[in-house]
């Protein structure tokens, strides 16, 4: 008889690692909504974050979900990410932290995508998109929250297609996950057009939800992203301009800033040379606010903790210069946020350049009535009062029509000491 082959000592060599206790958290939720998607399609960052590679996630699922057709919610890709939130609880990424606290940034970023009738697997470049966003989260560290916006300025998948920004909710399937090392919520992509963007920014990112959500065909109440529609919200349901115009005369607007190109200098309004501001301007590499993430939440705190030991100087008189893009802002500045008693930044994408325009009834502010114009180091307050944003409000008329406008165009208040010039943005 042949001797019997020994059997190898120890475990097999086949055994993969246990999943983290983080990353085996959210696969459980995710298991409860795709009981019948246990290893779903994955993106996967070859070279992780921690070892020096470029993406941000670890993992990107993507899980083909049935709708509810009876409910207007068609078939589509659910695109769910992991990285953002702690999934290793040991510091390789984020600071460590406890069940109680908030994992991470607190966040995972989710995507639905309208499922076309021929496709049998999902397109990849949602994850390419979920990766940007998640480095712009990584590198700036500002989070992402429902409600705000992302002004891209492209087509989402890089097509022809009306859906160029994007526009951030709570995803209604995924709830609030408790993990090991903290709270984990969800955030979900939706894609939106130029003229739902105008409007968020007007007005706020929860009142074009709501519009969304009755409209089908622009995503309906689980807020998918179709890319091959072709019609603004506008176009779908005529009540919704009134619906928004309403919305924005009775409440303002949340969005409190933005980046752009801005600059400022300290001279008397009626001197200013305004051509040399324009060539000062143009020395700069135009990136408008293209990629910029502006948010309903942001505010001049990030800019005051970093000029608290600034020098802060009163000026006698001030001239702002704003590109076109910009300047279209400034209705939605006075009408939206300083007439509602609210405060307006324009952050430099440049440079540490900043403008905060400033309500009366604005409180912890440098300026005051006998001090309008107030900078401390590059950031400048210009108190804008009552009667001056009401003068400012019907002025700015002339930029509901940007295309119209023979650049630069100056807007000059002397009695105030103030002038504001647009220039063009560079092609």
């Amino acid at each position: 008889m042949d001797e019997a082959v020994g059997l190898p000592h120890g475990p097999p060599m086949n055994i993969l690692p246990p999943t983290p206790a983080g990353l085996e958290s959210l696969y459980t939720l995710c298991r409860k909504i795709y009981p019948d998607q246990a290893n779903p399609l994955q993106v996967t960052a070859l070279l992780k974050y921690w070892l020096g590679g470029p993406d941000p996630l670890d993992y990107i699922s993507m899980y083909a979900n049935p709708g509810i057709p009876e409910e207007n919610i068609p078939p589509h890709w659910h695109y769910i990410s992991f990285g953002l939130s702690d999934l290793h609880g040991d510091g390789r990424v984020h600071d460590i932290s406890g069940p109680e606290s908030v994992s991470g940034f607190g966040f995972e970023l989710t995507f639905r995508l309208k499922r076309e009738p021929t496709e049998t697997a999902p397109p990849t470049w949602p994850a390419t998109l979920m990766q940007s966003l998640a480095k712009y989260v990584f590198q700036s560290g500002n989070t992402l929250c429902a409600g705000d916006h992302v002004s891209w300025h492209c087509a989402l998948d890089n097509s022809e297609s009306r859906i160029q920004h994007m526009l951030m909710t709570t995803d209604l399937q995924l709830k609030a996950a408790q993990t090991p090392y903290g709270t984990v919520d969800f955030i979900q992509i939706v894609g939106i057009c130029a003229e739902e963007l105008k409007a968020v920014q007007q007005w706020n990112g929860a009142g074009i939800l709501n519009i969304i959500s009755r409209i089908p065909s622009a995503g309906g109440p689980w807020h998918l992203t179709d890319m091959r529609r072709g019609e603004s919200i506008f176009e779908l349901d005529l009540n919704a301009q009134e619906q928004v115009e309403t919305g924005f005369e009775m409440e303002g607007s949340n969005l409190s800033g933005v980046s752009a190109r801005c600059s400022w200098a300290e001279q008397d309004p009626s001197k200013l040379d305004i051509m040399q501001l324009h060539e000062k301007s143009d020395d700069h590499d135009d990136l408008g606010m293209k990629s910029s993430m502006q948010h309903g939440s942001f505010a001049s705190r990030s800019i005051l903790e970093s000029a608290e030991l600034m020098h802060v100087k009163h000026l006698e008189g001030v001239h702002l210069i704003f590109n076109l893009e910009a300047g279209s802002l400034l209705p939605l500045a006075i009408r939206g946020r300083v007439r509602h008693g609210r405060h307006f930044t324009f952050k430099s994408v440049l440079g540490d350049t900043a403008v905060t325009l400033v309500a009366r009834s604005v409180t912890g502010t440098l300026v005051d009535q006998e001090r309008p114009f107030v900078a401390q180091g590059a950031w400048l307050q210009v108190l804008v009062a009552d009667d001056l944003a009401q003068d400012m409000a019907v002025t700015f008329q002339a930029l509901a029509n940007p295309e119209a406008l023979a650049l630069p165009k100056t807007f000059s208040w002397p009695e105030k000491r103030l002038a504001i010039t647009i220039v063009a943005d560079k092609v």
